[in-house]
């Protein structure tokens, strides 16, 4: 199984990036967005979305490692470093993979401030994250998060086995998987 974990701020290109991958190497993706628009239309933005979006990812890995035939998958994220709960979530999903003997591509993903801001407009993107449609408030949002928490690591901090860091301010989402899939050297399961 091949289970890619896919980590970054706001509007760096995890989604679109994580399409390119998914498309090369036949593997589903689950971007952070997923579940959360799933159930924001019914409770809003209130813990409780956050809590239904973490149980429902618990249960859907939970459910693939015990499928023989899954291939494995792409999993996107937004994680605060500064957030000792936005690690232990992580932590948890890496473990149910991990306690199973399955390893997982631990991909972090950084780009410059100004090129953010530009992804953050784009068609791909907002046809995807219906939350994100009202620019003003992702914009605001996404600058507000940049000045509160450390969205990327320090040098050192991430110990995962597999684990490739990319600065994707200057690289199409295609060269992007490209470096990716070179750097853990994946290839698409033979059928």
């Amino acid at each position: 199984m091949k289970v890619f974990f896919i980590s970054g701020p706001q509007a760096v290109g995890k989604m679109t990036i994580g399409e390119e991958i998914s498309k090369k190497l036949d593997l589903p993706l689950l971007h952070n967005h997923m579940t959360l628009e799933l159930i924001q239309p019914f409770l809003g933005w209130v813990p409780a979305t956050f809590q239904l979006s973490t149980q429902f990812r618990t249960a859907i890995f939970n459910e693939m490692v015990k499928q023989s035939e899954v291939k494995g998958l792409i999993f996107t994220f937004v994680m605060a470093f500064d957030i000792p709960q936005d690690v232990e979530e992580i932590n948890g999903y890496k473990e149910i993979f991990l306690s199973k003997g399955i390893d997982i591509f631990f991909v972090e993903l950084s780009a410059d401030l100004e090129e953010r801001l530009r992804r953050n407009k784009t068609e791909n993107r907002l046809a995807k994250k219906p939350s994100k449609r009202n620019l003003e408030h992702s914009e605001n949002e996404l600058l507000e998060s940049f000045r509160t928490h450390r969205l990327n690591s320090l040098p050192g901090e991430i110990k995962d086995k597999h684990y490739f860091q990319l600065d994707v301010t200057n690289l199409t989402a295609e060269q992007a998987a490209d470096k990716i899939i070179e750097y853990f050297n994946t290839k698409p399961d033979e059928e």
